[in-house]
């Protein structure tokens, strides 16, 4: 008899212990091959004064097992209380967010009856790092980090997944006409690692215009990678214009850990009512079975779930008058699927994991030479809601230009206003002075220190620096229009 493979499970809030029961019901039914480790997480966490909402020694489980299904859960409102999701994510390294999106046409009402899309989505950078600051009483900052090993992990993921599963496109978006650097690193990367795929068809899209016609068009998309924000908003879109964003189940896959989940929240109010469709755990839970190299199993309950909504047994979210045969709370429906293992739908198309492998080769990014980098000048960040352009540039120059530095231009909120600022722009407290090197060359960190001595004395108040820095000679860092 094949051992049993320990997971980590935690019943969530909400709806959650009801969808988590009728998830582990079918698939233990189905001959899962499970060990279960019951944690708690969540509100009750959270409310004991944990502010990440999971307790310590719960993690000791999860490193353990390196396997968790998780229902979905209350995070209290307020200020001080941190994701759960982000922290399991980015604290175990599950750095891929695998979210299929597929239509049930014509027993789940959609628009695309054709569509299959699997959004492969950036889980630990961008600016889901959190990292923000408030700079001055009208400006708050949020750091958006794109970085180059995190780029080249989820992009070769997604040409991995696209492989191992049969699928013919990958497609990126970004949006790297605006934001040409961080966006521009993540296009970059996907094209170099698209050149070691052939068999696969790439593209890319400018994410504003790809989103729409993700929206309208779906059949020309397979496999959609992008970075964290973009995937989290769009993944969402998918999978309820594929029928519902309550039927699309989600993989959060690391080197070591991986997380499955129901990409909807904890739906308090529905909790208690035997009202809640467990399908999106349930698919969570297909996708853990594939992972544990539990391909038989995966096979005989998704297909057993076509099956069920084939014959028209529905809960009430996609109840349709004249379609559905049978409204079916959450427990009949998980019996309904129990009842039909080992059948295959005969209208859908029946799926397949004869094949399916465990978890993917560990991906690690590719060996790099580093960059020759030179700080060639400095942003000086101010707050000042009292003194426009003129007046602070007048200040820069009377007071703390010298030592081979000279000011250069000054923006606000990105736009430059000085010199040649035009009076129409509209102005925050919010500025930053840009300083080169008067002969053009590199900038000294002692140049920079005394710069800033010099803006103590001035009575500016300094918030922030960036340096300036060119890499093998490019630069590295935005410039202003008119620049």
């Amino acid at each position: 008899m094949a051992s049993k493979t320990p997971i980590t499970v935690a019943y969530g809030d909400g709806i959650g212990p009801e969808i988590m029961e009728a998830t582990l019901h079918i698939i233990e039914s189905a001959g899962a091959r499970i060990e279960k480790e019951v944690i708690e997480i969540g509100e009750k966490v959270y409310t004991r004064g944990l502010s990440v909402g999971i307790e310590p020694s719960a993690w000791d489980s999860l490193r353990r097992t390196r396997v968790f299904l998780k229902a979905p859960i209350t995070t209290p409102q307020g200020g001080g209380f941190k994701s759960l999701n982000v922290t399991t994510r980015t604290t175990l390294g599950l750095y891929a967010n695998v979210r299929p999106c597929v239509s049930y046409h014509p027993f789940i009402d959609t628009k695309h009856p054709g569509m299959n899309v699997v959004v492969v989505r950036e889980n630990e950078e961008d600016l889901y790092s959190g990292i923000e600051h408030r700079q001055t009483d009208q400006v708050c900052q949020s750091l958006k980090l794109i970085t180059r090993p995190g780029s080249e992990k989820i992009v070769r993921y997604a040409f991995e997944y696209a492989k191992i599963n049969n699928r013919k496109k990958v497609t990126c978006f970004t949006k790297d006409n605006i934001m040409k650097l961080s966006d521009g690193l993540f296009h970059r990367v996907f094209d170099e690692i698209a050149a070691e795929y052939p068999e696969i068809e790439n593209e890319h899209w400018i994410v504003d215009i790809g989103a729409a016609k993700l929206a309208d068009t779906p059949e020309l998309f397979d496999v959609v990678v992008m970075p964290n924000l973009y995937g989290d908003i769009l993944s969402d879109v998918a999978a309820q214009i594929a029928g519902s964003v309550g039927l699309a189940g989600s993989a959060n896959i690391g080197d070591s850990c991986a997380m499955f989940e129901a990409i909807h929240g904890s739906a308090p109010r529905r909790a208690g009512q035997n009202k809640a469709n467990p399908s999106g755990l349930l698919h969570g839970a297909i996708l853990m079975l594939v992972h544990i190299g539990q391909g038989d199993v995966a096979e005989l309950v998704h297909n057993g779930w076509l099956k069920a909504i084939e014959d028209g047994v529905h809960t009430y979210d996609i109840y349709t008058q004249g379609v559905s045969a049978q409204l079916a709370g959450t427990k009949e429906f998980a019996q309904a699927i129990v009842d039909r293992l080992g059948q295959k739908p005969e209208n859908l198309k029946p799926v397949s994991y004869a094949t399916a492998k465990e978890a993917m080769a560990t991906i690690k990014p590719n060996p790099r030479v580093r960059q020759t980098k030179a700080t060639v000048g400095v942003d000086v960040f101010l707050d000042d809601p009292n003194r426009n352009a003129e007046e602070i540039a007048k200040v820069v120059k009377e007071s703390i230009v010298g030592d081979g530095l000279v000011l250069k231009m000054i923006s606000n909120r990105g736009v430059k206003v000085y010199p040649d600022g035009f009076p129409e722009t509209f102005c925050t407290d919010h500025w930053r002075c840009r300083f080169f090197a008067e002969n053009g060359g590199p900038v000294s960190y002692q140049q920079i220190a005394a710069l800033m001595g010099r803006f103590a004395s001035s009575g500016l108040d300094f918030i922030k620096t960036e340096n300036l820095c060119t890499f093998d000679g490019e630069i590295g860092y935005s410039t202003v229009q008119g620049e």
